[in-house]
């Protein structure tokens, strides 16, 4: 029986996560959210890995305009802490898969970013996450997996489809920004695919490395919004398209987000299926319980 621990598993990932992994008679799981566990304290960390043969990274620092007003403490959770995670997992021989994220990348690419494209993120959440990459590329070359996602939604946490469908009931129209491309990804969808992998890894199939745990095709935030209200039998024309420029924020936001997903061959495993039909399983699925639901 493989034993798994989970960090950051009061998260909206991390419950995903432990909804799929709970379902695995053959899995001895711990379950480790924040208060349970400091990430960025390596002897807490090192105590917590040790018995373990897997190790799911969901903790981190998402707050993306707080790590750019506190670029040290983001770095602190986003990047020290995963080398605490990465040098107890070497210390112990588990195999770590490490949650990262599109924004390592500039943005300003005119095709999917292929796993091993130059990384130069335009935000300090980005260079706090690209810390935590090289970790572990730097303490488990043969045992570490990064695998980025991006504009994650789902059952347990704050998040943008949520977000829309509180809006649309205070409001007649929502203006939401058109010129930013990416993809949309069911947090529950890419728990499932992290399972996935982590099997393949254990078995000797995946080779380690970075995968991106994005869906697939790719769309707007106005666009992700339209299809939010569709599914939700509500008008999508109430949806009106704006500019980023509309809304600033401290923190720079790549205007490109399309990942490549090449890698998965590698290990055997198909890519995330496109993000429109996750979306509308996201909607159908009664496990997890989605928040947006309509009755």
């Amino acid at each position: 029986m493989s034993r798994v621990l989970v960090t950051g598993a009061g998260g909206m990932l991390g419950r995903d996560l432990l909804a799929v992994l709970t379902t695995r008679p053959d899995l001895k799981v711990t379950a480790a959210t924040r208060a349970e566990l400091d990430i960025t304290d390596a002897e807490a960390v090192h105590a917590a890995v040790a018995g373990h043969d897997v190790v799911f990274n969901t903790a981190a620092w998402t707050d993306v305009d707080g790590a750019e007003r506190d670029e040290a403490a983001a770095t602190a959770v986003n990047g020290d802490a995963v080398a605490h995670l990465a040098r107890a997992c070497a210390a112990t021989g588990a195999r770590l898969l490490h949650v990262s994220t599109d924004y390592v990348f500039p943005g300003d690419a005119e095709q999917p970013y292929a796993e091993d494209a130059p990384t130069d993120p335009v935000n300090a959440y980005g260079r706090s996450k690209l810390a935590g990459e090289r970790a572990v590329a730097r303490f488990l070359p043969e045992t570490g997996y990064v695998v980025r996602t991006a504009w994650l939604y789902g059952a347990h946490g704050p998040n943008f489809v949520a977000t829309m469908l509180r809006l649309a009931e205070q409001r007649e129209q929502l203006d939401v920004v058109d010129d930013q491309q990416g993809q949309p990804t069911w947090s529950y969808a890419l728990a499932t695919q992290l399972v996935a992998l982590a099997d393949a890894a254990l078995a000797g199939r995946a080779p380690a490395g970075v995968y991106h745990g994005t869906c697939s095709g790719r769309t707007t935030w106005c666009g992700l919004a339209r299809a939010t209200f569709t599914l939700a039998g509500l008008d999508p024309e109430r949806v009106r398209p704006t500019t980023s420029d509309r809304f600033p924020r401290p923190a720079a936001r790549p205007a490109y987000s399309v990942l490549g997903h090449d890698r998965w061959a590698a290990a055997g495993l198909p890519p995330l299926p496109d993000w429109r039909d996750t979306l509308s399983d996201a909607f159908d699925s009664p496990t997890p319980p989605a928040p947006w639901k309509v009755a």
